[in-house]
């Protein structure tokens, strides 16, 4: 059957198409006969209903079945025949002037742009890297020491790392006020838990000794009645306890999974997993900065279909986020409609560049590529190869895998064609980076 194409926008097209009445009145007819066999109505028997019946309790919806049926075949065709790139969902209307013995409809849609890349030699990109070393597995043993910390009870005076216990009250004006009193209140000085006047007051003092002084608050501080106003503090200190370190020995070893407490298996461990979990950052932050440089790469005009639906996904995505934080969405101010559209046309721009640059490079997921991913997931895990064999049984984790694995063969493309700047982080600037 004829169909017309006609531009009308830059990416909207509109297709006029029809279907022949008799086909779809031969299709409805054979539906009825179908349905006729299973149909059961009061006082006849299976298969036994007459014709009739069956056309007034059926016929519409049946009809109404087998026209959007061969109007969305119709549109199918004709999109094969004129070779389009549909994007988003067409809208379908009823129109005047078809022949006398077909149905007349048109499509209104819109098209995938044409993505022309420019030379990705003049793209400027910093790539960063971090290197793993002994004083840093040095550090790392240090924080595992502190988050196995024992106290002991000490005979002086408090100092920055003893946990203080104390009892106090704070007054405005010579009034308590409310949340500024507690007992049996620990908190271990110079972790800046407290206000810095607070813990200036504290520091130097020695179990059953009382003192009081004052604490400003600063301008910012969350509570109106005490933002920027001085309070007293009275303070009885009930205990100061020295921190105990574990000994980095062989019973230090086996706490973090080294069976015979071999001290070089422990740091070699430790080492590993640093090295694993730098590399993860790294190659983040480096992805980040080549995806914002892709997006000035090519220039040209989005889908509207496909920027609403990505602006409709970070919605839900975001109304999501607040239930697994315990909101309900109910009692927050709706959503701006336009709230996400900025960032939803930027991933809708990435995506059709990324796209382009796979297919016009070829730079798809190899097969071993995916398996050496899951590999590298797996030691993580303690059992490696239970996790490689879930990855492998699940097709929609393999999927995500081979997302990531693509991502990675575009990173890696524009790395090696683009104007680079390597620069060598320090390690606790990365770990310390969101």
């Amino acid at each position: 059957m004829a169909t017309q194409l006609e531009t009308t926008g830059a990416l909207e097209r509109k297709l006029a198409m029809a279907v022949p009445v008799a086909e779809i009145n031969r299709q409805v007819v054979e539906r009825l006969r179908k349905l006729s066999r299973n149909v059961k109505m009061p006082g006849f028997r299976p298969g036994k209903v007459p014709m009739k019946m069956i056309e007034q309790s059926y016929g519409p919806q049946v009809h109404a079945e087998v026209l959007g049926d061969a109007v969305s075949k119709a549109f199918s065709d004709a999109v094969d025949e004129h070779k389009l790139r549909v994007a988003g969902q067409p809208r379908i209307e009823s129109r005047e002037g078809a022949a006398e013995h077909e149905l007349g409809f048109t499509a209104t849609f819109e098209v995938y742009p044409e993505v022309a890349l420019g030379d990705p030699a003049t793209l400027e990109l910093e790539r960063v890297s971090c290197q793993v070393g002994d004083a840093e597995v040095d550090k790392t043993v240090e924080i595992l020491r502190k988050q196995r910390v024992t106290w002991a009870a000490a005979d002086r005076a408090a100092q920055d790392g003893d946990r203080v216990t104390i009892d106090f009250v704070g007054t405005l004006d010579g009034v308590a006020f409310e949340g500024g009193s507690a007992t049996e209140f620990p908190f271990v000085l110079g972790e800046g838990r407290m206000l810095p006047d607070f813990e200036a007051g504290v520091r130097g003092a020695g179990t059953g000794e009382k003192k009081t002084f004052p604490v400003a608050f600063p301008a910012e501080y969350g509570s109106v009645e005490l933002a920027g106003k001085t309070a007293q503090f009275e303070v009885t200190i009930r205990k100061v306890e020295a921190p105990q370190l574990p000994q980095v020995d062989d019973a230090f070893a086996r706490q973090l999974g080294v069976p015979d407490g071999d001290l070089a298996r422990m740091r070699a461990d430790i080492r590993a997993n640093l090295e694993r979990e730098v590399g993860q950052r790294v190659r983040s932050r480096n992805k980040a900065a080549v995806m914002e440089a892709l997006t000035k790469l090519a220039a040209f005009e989005l889908p509207k279909a496909l920027v609403e639906a990505e602006s409709r996904a970070l919605g839900e995505r975001a109304i999501e986020d607040l239930r697994q934080r315990g909101i309900d969405p109910k009692n927050m101010p709706p959503i701006p409609p336009d709230t996400f559209r900025e960032q939803a046309e930027r991933r809708v721009r990435l995506g059709l560049i990324v796209a382009e640059i796979v297919r016009e490079h070829g730079l798809q997921a190899k097969p071993d590529q995916i398996r050496k991913q899951i590999e590298e997931f797996a030691q993580a895990y303690e059992n490696p190869g239970e996790v490689v064999r879930h990855y492998f049984s699940d097709r929609n984790r393999l999927a995500e895998v081979e997302a990531i694995v693509v991502e990675q063969n575009v990173v890696d493309w524009a790395l090696s064609k683009a104007r680079v700047t390597d620069r060598a982080l320090p390690f606790d600037e990365l770990m310390s980076a969101g």
